[in-house]
């Protein structure tokens, strides 16, 4: 038996983390860093090294530019054994961004560079999302370029919308298109209202993390819920991309709504646990 053909398809990124004791006061002043590290980003990026981690291969499809940034996050890219990485280049710098992170958990994210990506999909990209069995399209303009084809090829369809407040434009069309839909509590007041929207949308399973509460899920059958898992926390960043990899994973293995939270709970800890998107990438970037 083969396993199903799993595409993640957005963003990978050459992040900078800076550590602060607080975010900035919006204010002329100057502040000192707790520390700083230089490391691959991106959720889809953070996504695929996850699921390697629990043992899922598949294609991670991303648009790189031509800088020495690209040649940073291929390299950091090639620890997520048996993944295939499908990295179209194009011309100009390739995603950046200046991540400013507390212990608390805080984050402010500064888009130093986006790549000028194609208005027409990779066709390398186009061929495996139309053959795969599952597809997670997260938001970008590589997500959004390769939704026709995702749709029309019948695989079931992932999305992770992050902090998604139930108006914004760019959400909607991965939103409606999806079967599988994450986001977190950001943006919004009320996030089993808007959970509940979703699914009256056409989802049929929509999740929902809380940071330190946990995690909550609706599906047809009702609401699911699963504490967070007790760990030490060096750096938060990426565990929304862990908690996704352990849910899906979980949900290949045929397990229900109610133990796919649980896992991708426990997989959070592994982001929770390192300066890094993964603890594949400790020691190795």
């Amino acid at each position: 038996m083969t396993s199903p053909r799993t595409v993640v398809a957005g963003p990978a990124s050459w992040n900078t983390m800076v550590r602060l004791d607080h975010l900035p006061d919006p204010r002329p002043h100057t502040l000192f860093a707790r520390g700083s590290v230089r490391t691959l980003g991106g959720t889809s990026a953070g996504k695929a090294l996850h699921l390697a981690d629990l043992g899922v291969a598949g294609t991670l499809v991303a648009d790189v530019g031509t800088d020495p940034e690209a040649d940073l996050i291929l390299g950091a890219l090639g620890h997520a054994g048996g993944t295939e990485v499908l990295a179209r280049r194009v011309a100009g710098p390739s995603e950046q961004h200046l991540n400013l992170m507390t212990n608390a958990g805080e984050r402010l994210s500064i888009y130093l560079a986006v790549p000028e990506t194609s208005p027409e999909p990779d066709p390398a990209a186009v061929e495996r999302v139309t053959a795969a069995d599952h597809v997670v399209l997260d938001l970008s303009a590589v997500g959004q370029g390769l939704l026709p084809a995702a749709v029309a090829g019948g695989a079931t369809l992932w999305t992770d919308l992050h902090d998604y407040d139930g108006v914004a434009e760019f959400h909607r069309p991965f939103a409606d298109a999806c079967s599988y839909v994450f986001l977190n509590d950001d943006g919004t007041d009320d996030h089993r209202a808007l959970m509940t929207a979703l699914l009256e949308r056409g989802a049929t399973t929509v999740v929902c993390t809380l940071g330190a509460r946990g995690a909550v899920a609706r599906t047809a059958e009702g609401w699911f819920e699963t504490p967070a898992e007790p760990t030490e926390v060096l750096d938060t960043n990426g565990a929304g991309d862990a908690f996704f990899a352990g849910f899906f994973a979980a949900h290949l293995g045929g397990a229900g709504t109610a133990e796919c939270l649980r896992a991708g709970a426990r997989q959070a800890t592994r982001a929770l646990g390192t300066r890094h998107l993964s603890p594949l990438l400790d020691g190795k970037v």
